[in-house]
């Protein structure tokens, strides 16, 4: 799960971490007011949205009196914002995020993420933070230093003395830097966090730091512990089938192709993708039923993919271990005449009550492909859809 800048700011703000004043704002006169209230002389007016980039893409701007907010805020507010995070498309940006102007002297970046291969919380620093991080990234990678904590023993005073040191930062920086980056470090653990991102990072003239910008995104499976994230959702950058999937207790991700995947288990779902392109065709969706699967949930499964114009087959692939196939093979049946079927459907099914599942689907008098192996079934919904 993600949140907005203003929200990440929300959060930074109650573990200490130093941030700039401001108020969110879902109207122009909302963001003039918010201006009013900072007193200025120098506003942000950020767009927000749930993708990097906003700066390059307009959506960062700069206001040196409450005109200039009220024009960019009218410019902004609305405005579908092309970012390389966002896709061509774009996205609609509906709210805003007043901001004080900030002494920017040196930008840094820093940020915590989870690294399952070591089982530890990769702390990410680079002198060379803003707008550009992800050029240096590529062309000048050793200005990136990366630290590993054990989250048995968390961050260390000598860890991040290290990290301050690297990053350029000298004297009463670095002292403040140790204090951020524990309260940081606290936040992401304390918050069930992922990714905790401030980019930049500024250090003014006088030396202090301040977070200018935050991202975080959020472990979905431990947000039942934190009700008070969860209402930071927004709903509105979110792909409308996956906000639907999860009603249904669906994992549901949007792809690019045209062939609809419905499997049980998400190892299986990734090996079923990875099938269909070895076979030449593209998945339109990644989609994991579960083990606890009903006809119903199969039904709704259908109704999501097919509400995808682009999709032009279904690729049905099932291991029956605690799932059965005889109920995978009554939600299949429910669901094509639920939804009047009208694109080539390809069903591959193994295990617990295979071969009733089988006659279920063979009596249906459904047009439905049977395949026997993950190549088979890849082989005829490629075919079916070319």
């Amino acid at each position: 799960m993600k949140i907005h800048e203003y929200q990440a700011k929300e959060i930074l703000r109650q573990f200490g971490v130093p941030v700039p004043r401001g108020h969110a704002a879902f109207t122009v006169q909302e963001a003039v007011e918010a201006a009013q209230k900072l007193g200025g002389p120098v506003w942000v007016v950020k767009a927000q949205i749930h993708a990097g980039g906003r700066g390059k893409g307009g959506g960062v701007k700069l206001g040196r009196s409450l005109e200039d907010v009220k024009k960019l805020s009218e410019e902004i507010l609305g405005m579908q914002l092309i970012t390389h995070q966002t896709g061509p498309e774009g996205q609609k940006v509906r709210r805003l995020y007043i901001e004080d102007g900030a002494d920017i002297n040196k930008e840094l970046y820093v940020s915590l993420v989870t690294d399952r291969g070591t089982q530890k919380v990769a702390f990410i620093a680079s002198s060379e933070g803003g707008m550009d991080i992800e050029e240096v990234a590529h062309s000048t990678p050793e200005k990136i230093i990366t630290e590993m904590i054990d989250p048995l023993a968390g961050l260390t005073e000598a860890q991040s003395r290290k990290i301050a040191a690297a990053i350029g930062l000298t004297g009463a920086s670095v002292d403040q830097a140790v204090d951020l980056f524990a309260k940081l470090y606290k936040c992401y653990m304390d918050t069930d966090a992922s990714l905790v991102e401030i980019n930049p990072l500024n250090c003014d003239s006088k030396g202090n730091l301040i977070a200018l910008d935050a991202k975080f995104n959020f472990d979905a499976n431990a947000l039942f512990r934190h009700p008070e994230i969860v209402a930071y959702r927004d709903l509105d950058e979110e792909d409308p089938a996956e906000v639907e999937a999860s009603k249904f207790d669906l994992a549901y991700i949007s792809l690019d192709g045209n062939i609809g995947c419905l499997v049980n288990g998400a190892g299986l779902a990734m090996a079923t993708m990875d099938t269909i392109k070895l076979f030449g065709g593209e998945p339109a969706n990644f989609l994991d039923v579960g083990g606890g699967a009903t006809a119903e949930k199969v039904t709704e499964a259908f109704k999501i993919m097919l509400k995808n114009p682009e999709v032009k087959g279904i690729l049905v692939n099932i291991f029956g271990g605690i799932m059965k196939c005889d109920t995978i093979a009554e939600g299949v049946i429910t669901a094509c005449k639920a939804v009047n079927l009208s694109v080539p459907l390809v069903v591959r099914m193994k295990g617990t009550n295979e071969e009733l599942g089988k006659k279920m689907l063979a009596e249906s008098g459904l047009p439905i492909i049977a395949a026997d192996s993950m190549a088979e079934a890849a082989t005829k919904i490629v075919a079916a859809v070319a």
